[in-house]
């Protein structure tokens, strides 16, 4: 297994822009607590804050801010995309971020691999509604897709009771099973992307 030191960029995509209080960037900075125990340097990127143009191009041009944050994706070992529950689905935000990853299928090394392939994502959801499994899999589909790759409970959540206001920021305390949740996702990241750069994965094309 590699030795070698790793990099996370965690793209926080709450829907408010910095420096207001968001629980997605919340549980994003636990998971990045937990990295951090894995000797995992993390920068964590709030997505709206940076103009981000629709299209499935690595630049769209004209302002487009993209290229900065993808910059810090290809440069990283492990994604990780944190996002809200809204209407049951994940972010308007994590959706154009998704679109624009796309863009990388035909960014390829000479052996034709893409991009994204030998890296690792991880997910935190946060919502006051039921939805996470469902937004969970929606993302590590698509992830998977572009090539990354998804470690063992390569997730966590927090989902409020319905019909109530209390969000993960309200929080006195994380509960036990959440963190315990955010450790082993962070822990098991960790692990898949040390081994993926000690041995990657066959060339496509031979």
């Amino acid at each position: 297994m590699s030795d070698q030191p790793l990099r996370a960029a965690g793209l926080v995509c709450s829907l408010k822009p910095s420096p207001a209080a968001s629980s997605s960037a919340l549980i994003a900075e636990h998971v990045v607590g937990e990295l951090k125990k894995a000797d995992v340097e993390s920068e964590l990127i709030r997505s709206v804050d940076y103009n981000i143009a629709p299209g499935v191009e690595d630049d769209m041009g004209d302002g487009d801010q993209w290229p900065v944050i993808r910059r810090k994706v290809l440069d990283a070992d492990i994604l990780l995309i944190s996002t809200p529950i809204w209407l049951g689905h994940a972010s308007s935000v994590t959706q154009r971020v998704l679109e624009r990853l796309d863009a990388e299928l035909s960014n390829t090394d000479d052996n034709g691999t893409p991009a994204m392939v030998g890296k690792v994502a991880l997910v935190s959801v946060v919502g006051n509604e039921d939805g996470a499994h469902k937004v969970v899999a929606d993302l590590f589909q698509a992830l998977n897709d572009i090539g990354f790759s998804i470690p063992a409970q390569g997730c966590t959540y927090w989902n409020g009771a319905a019909m109530q206001g209390t969000d993960f920021n309200d929080l006195d305390k994380v509960p036990d099973e959440i963190a315990s949740a955010t450790a082993a996702a962070a822990r098991n990241a960790a692990h898949l992307a040390r081994t993926l750069k000690a041995q990657s994965y066959p060339p496509y094309e031979t």
